[in-house]
């Protein structure tokens, strides 16, 4: 008689742990030949995590970073020409702004009989995609020159909600990868084939350090969503860095006080009203926090006038990262972009002050908890002999036994007592009533 004995089913991971995300984000940068970390443009340097980028020059394999500047029509171009002219002193940048409208193949199948309405909405400006063909380009000519038969490997990666799933599907032409408002939707390594030489692979966001300011933890961190951090925080938070009379004029709202009046005003505003006409403040708090992490609200940083060297870049490093690359094709691709954009004024912008690059998180240590599946009986049970040990146990035997039945508690009780009616009254206790009425 043969006794198979099946081995052990492992657990499967736990998709949102921290662990498992760091994991993930490691996984893309080791397969990864060309590194692309993806930048708001409307803050640069603080969706730059100085980890992560020494993490990708010190592996093997001589990788490439090459940045990516998206929302770009969020920005005033000057200011997107700017930033461009001072992050291409370390590192190749693109000008991107992806499509927020891209579907799959059975919904634009489906939807493809209706050829007027679909024209008018693909000329929108959230349809509309300017970078793509450029990038794509840049990276089919890298591949020709360096890669021989394989495909050249591209790894996304950048902090959640920058546009890393949105660039892969505006590349790709589909919904390959799923991209929403919501922040930390991407959980594991996904890799697209946008060309026969070149594929991408998306990413977890990196997740932010506790230590970096709250400003940075509002805008790039996980902590509202993870219920480590109120939302009214980090609109509060957010106040701060903002000018005052621009808020009021982006939001069309009164003047106020505080982050509370202005949550109550907005949400008055949008309409956001519980029972009986009260503001739901957070669900102010949260379509706010959702337009400076989305691609809606209109603010900027301004460029540092000195540039400087990370310490962990130099010349040799700076060299090293454009070698290879067609600079003047990319310069080309960029004015083109820009040519094409349509920007928003200064004046209708938010200026904010930046808070400089945001430390991320490339390794966590695990830590030890107690497996959920323990019921609190068996925790009682464990902890029985500790109270032996204690002498607990010894106290309780001490004690008188206690009755099995024990009396009842006295109480009060009434009862009725039979009237006798021939008792209740005799003639002579009688009123006469004929003595008063005759």
């Amino acid at each position: 008689m043969w006794i198979v004995i099946q081995p052990e089913k492992q657990p499967a991971p736990d998709k949102t742990s921290k662990q498992y995300l760091c994991s993930e984000l490691n996984k893309v940068i080791d397969a990864s030949d060309v590194v692309i970390e993806v930048l708001d443009a409307r803050d640069p340097l603080g969706y730059r995590c100085p980890q992560l980028e020494e993490a990708v020059l010190q592996r093997e394999g001589n990788k490439k970073l090459l940045l990516v500047l998206s929302k770009i029509d969020l920005v005033p171009k000057e200011n997107v020409e700017r930033w461009i002219q001072c992050l291409q002193l370390e590192f190749p940048v693109v000008a991107f702004k992806a499509s927020t409208q891209i579907k799959d193949k059975t919904v634009r199948a489906r939807k493809s009989r209706i050829v007027a309405s679909n024209e008018v909405l693909d000329k929108s400006r959230a349809a509309a995609c300017f970078g793509n063909s450029s990038l794509t380009e840049f990276l089919a000519s890298y591949a020709a020159k360096t890669q021989n038969e394989a495909s050249l490997k591209v790894g996304v990666v950048g902090f959640p909600n920058v546009g890393k799933s949105s660039l892969i599907n505006s590349l790709k032409g589909i919904l390959a990868c799923n991209a929403g408002i919501k922040r930390g939707i991407t959980k594991s390594m996904q890799e697209v084939h946008i060309s026969k030489n070149v594929k991408l692979m998306d990413s977890p966001g990196v997740m932010a350090s506790p230590s970096n300011p709250p400003a940075s933890m509002a805008l790039r961190s996980l902590q509202v969503e993870e219920g480590r951090d109120s939302v009214l925080e980090a609109v509060r938070t957010l106040l701060k860095q903002c000018d005052h009379s621009q808020i009021m004029l982006q939001y069309n709202v009164p003047d106020f006080r505080n982050s509370l009046e202005f949550v109550t005003l907005f949400a008055k505003k949008r309409g956001y009203l519980q029972k009986g006409g009260v503001p739901n403040a957070e669900q102010a708090a949260a379509a706010f926090l959702a337009d400076w992490t989305g691609a809606k609200i209109s603010y900027h940083c301004k460029a540092p006038e000195n540039h400087g060297l990370p310490a962990y870049m130099s010349d040799a490093v700076v060299a090293e990262m454009q070698n290879g690359w067609d600079l003047n094709y990319l310069k080309r691709g960029n004015e083109e972009t820009l040519n094409g954009v349509k920007f928003p004024s200064r004046a209708s912008s938010i200026g904010f002050i930046s808070k400089g690059p945001t430390a991320g998180l490339l390794s966590i240590i695990a830590e030890d908890k107690p497996d959920a599946a323990v019921s609190e009986r068996e925790v009682e049970q464990n902890n029985e002999p500790e109270k032996i040990a204690n002498g607990e146990e010894a106290n309780e035997k001490e004690e008188p036994e206690k009755p099995q039945n024990p009396p009842p508690k006295s109480r009060v009780t009434f009862q009725s007592v039979p009237i006798d009616i021939s008792l209740s009254a005799t003639t002579q206790d009688a009123y006469d009533f004929n003595t008063d009425f005759k």
